[in-house]
């Protein structure tokens, strides 16, 4: 598989994520909690907790902090969040795809429009860019110190039931099914690989370059969403030069 490294846009923006650690930590505890309310707060049979445990681990987020919101989830807590998604344009036209899981959707909607208007985007209609994205298992495997090469990776990759692999200078990034992520990931890991991130994303079917000039105004966007304390995870199908951070 070539095209864009996922991987290198999440590497670039992970300084900046991480002062914003709080923050990151509060919005896994919500999908912890959501998690165990549909699927109870056993992972052993809720694949989704299991997730979104790697995710909170992968975060570096204390064991403390999940359990206490994997503990808020099976008690009598009757908060009521609802998932939502919003579709747009951001600056030089890029589909932008935002997940939001939200208490208050007139909040949260009038926040997501603001951050599209003053940074040259446009929230879209229901339905207006999701088209352009799959849904799939995303898993990372970092290369550094992984006496592996890309054939003997692909052929486990298939052999754990994986779709596709694609490979960079610092990492093996392997798409699955969906339905299929949790079984890969065991799979791989039961050979001993480390996995760096292992979790449900969305992925462009294709990408263009941000033009230059729009890309500082992009980066804004995308920042305002990212820290959006309902907004969950957002998604664009746009390069951005290789010079900014994102």
């Amino acid at each position: 598989m070539s095209g864009h490294s996922k991987w290198h846009n999440i590497q670039g923006r992970k300084n900046a994520q991480d002062a914003k650690r709080g923050k990151i930590f509060q919005k896994i505890s919500r999908e912890l909690f959501m998690a165990v309310k549909a699927g109870g707060p056993d992972p052993s049979s809720n694949p989704q907790l299991r997730l979104i445990m790697d995710k909170a681990r992968a975060a570096n987020m204390p064991k403390d902090n999940v359990k206490r919101a994997v503990d808020k989830g099976a008690g009598s807590d009757t908060a009521n969040y609802e998932e939502t998604t919003y579709e747009g344009y951001g600056p030089g036209g890029v589909a932008v795809l935002v997940h939001a899981l939200t208490d208050n959707k007139n909040r949260t909607s009038s926040s997501v429009r603001v951050a599209f208007t003053r940074n040259g985007g446009a929230l879209g209609a229901s339905g207006s860019v999701a088209y352009m994205f799959d849904r799939r298992g995303y898993i990372v495997i970092e290369r550094e110190g992984l006496d592996v090469d890309e054939d003997q990776m692909l052929e486990d990759v298939l052999e754990a039931g994986g779709d596709d692999l694609q490979t960079s200078d610092e990492a093996f990034e392997i798409y699955t099914d969906p339905k299929q992520l949790a079984a890969v990931r065991d799979a791989l890991a039961a050979k001993d690989y480390k996995l760096a991130t292992a979790e449900l994303t969305m992925i462009p079917e294709n990408t263009t370059p941000v033009p230059a000039d729009k890309a500082e105004q992009f980066e804004r966007m995308i920042d305002l969403l990212e820290d959006d304390d309902d907004v969950s995870e957002v998604y664009y199908a746009g390069e951005l030069p290789e010079n900014t951070e994102a």
